[in-house]
């Protein structure tokens, strides 16, 4: 991290030296510095992977896969560094001259192993100068506490039981058991993903900082690109301005555009990590939006019923290869959940309790935007003191949830982190 921020210091002072004097040499500054930080996430994110595909083909090298260990976090830190050196030869942002400044942006630790990506010109002023007040920080800890009971509560209670499904061979288990084992598997990487999200963006505003929102409740998406605007708003954001747009984005007739969408949906693959299950599950998602662009998968035509069943199901299906360790054990969990094994063993079943229901329950409503419902029925009701008795109740809420995330947090020994790879 330290290399990272060192090469991103003194390129992007470079680029704005050459930029202002108007020479190629602007272009050759910014292409050296964005590969320098793609070299640096290729060897210790990819190079594993390719040297063991590689040996697979025949091709012998003397190499032990345990001795490259990846740093936790290089994906994000490493395109925020590229965003950084675009910003500043695109002039959408002014060089940061002050060493210690850049190295904030590049490590600020609340959203640095588990994201949002954030963009150097929407905190560079915020990183020359914030001010801390009262209701930000409340905000921050109200922020921070949602997040918390996200990951603690929802996301860890579903991914035990994803985790017991995923620990049996999928030819084994039930078609019950499958269905159980991915609808809990999204439910975790939904709630983990956003939960660390809301820490992150809360921990910010308890330190001055404003981030942009991350998810948008994705799972009430009406179409594949729909999806897209709503989960992991900071990366599709990224690769549309830092990689579709470039590319020439829909500029350039049909095949143009669906060629530069398989390549963004490829790379989003390969950033969530080192395997041909993610490459897959983002060429599968790419194949369903190049459907919809080209009007053969007529989704806005659709009832609005089908319109998100058809969502939920791709989505689902999609999951099964993000979750697995080879395509070959996502194809053999697809086949379970279409009822095409024979398995008989009741996994998901028997580690089945009332809490755990009842969480899985909350999780389902708590997807969808209530509490915006909510807020807004509080703000339009003329009921005398309502104010009061809103902030009062918001208050008793969040203590009992922020204690209850806190016992929960203390009994349990299971709390996994899925970030690892990225």
């Amino acid at each position: 991290m330290l290399f990272s921020i060192s090469i991103n210091y003194i390129s992007g002072l470079g680029i704005a030296y050459f930029l202002e004097k108007n020479t190629w040499l602007t272009k050759l500054v910014l292409g050296t510095a964005i590969f320098g930080n793609l070299a640096l996430l290729f060897y210790y994110k990819y190079a594993n992977f390719i040297i063991a595909n590689l040996q697979e083909l025949g091709i012998y090298l003397n190499h032990d896969n345990k001795s490259i260990l990846l740093p936790i976090g290089i994906s994000f830190f490493t395109f925020q560094g590229i965003s950084y050196l675009v910003d500043v030869y695109r002039k959408d942002t002014d060089v940061q001259k002050n060493l210690l400044h850049l190295g904030l942006y590049i490590s600020f630790f609340p959203q640095l192993i588990a994201g949002p990506i954030v963009r150097y010109h929407d905190v560079d002023q915020q990183i020359k100068k914030r001010e801390i007040t009262t209701p930000l920080f409340t905000e921050g800890i109200i922020r921070f506490i949602r997040g918390l009971a996200k990951k603690i509560m929802i996301a860890n209670n579903a991914a035990f039981f994803a985790d017991q499904v995923f620990s049996v061979p999928a030819s084994e288990i039930t078609t019950g058991s499958a269905w159980l084992g991915i609808i809990c598997y999204a439910i975790q990487i939904y709630f983990d993903f956003s939960g660390y999200s809301d820490m992150a963006i809360g921990l910010g505003k308890m330190l001055g900082f404003t981030f942009k929102e991350n998810f948008n409740y994705p799972y009430i998406s009406n179409s594949i690109q729909d999806f897209w605007r709503r989960w992991h708003i900071s990366l599709s954001t990224w690769f549309r301005d830092y990689l579709y747009i470039p590319l020439g984005g829909s500029r350039g007739g049909l095949f143009m555009t669906y060629r530069n969408l398989v390549i963004v949906f490829l790379i989003t693959g390969l950033w969530h990590g080192a395997s041909w299950n993610f490459i897959f599950w983002g060429l599968f998602h790419g194949f369903f939006l190049i459907l919809e662009r080209a009007n053969i998968l007529k989704v806005v035509k659709w009832p609005k019923f089908f319109q998100h069943l058809y969502v939920l199901i791709v989505v689902l299906f999609g999951w099964v290869f993000f979750r697995v360790e080879t395509m070959e054990e996502g194809v053999i969990f697809v086949k379970s959940l279409l009822g095409l094994t024979n398995g008989e063993n009741q996994i998901a079943f028997v580690y089945l309790n009332r809490y755990t229901t009842i969480m899985i329950v909350l999780a389902l409503i708590f997807a969808m935007p209530l509490r915006g419902k909510v807020n807004e029925f509080w703000d339009k009701s003329k009921i005398p003191f309502v104010k009061d008795v809103k902030q009062t109740a918001i208050f008793i809420f969040y203590i009992f949830l922020f204690l209850l995330s806190i016992v929960e947090l203390a009994q349990s020994s299971y709390n996994p982190f899925i970030y690892f790879r990225f």
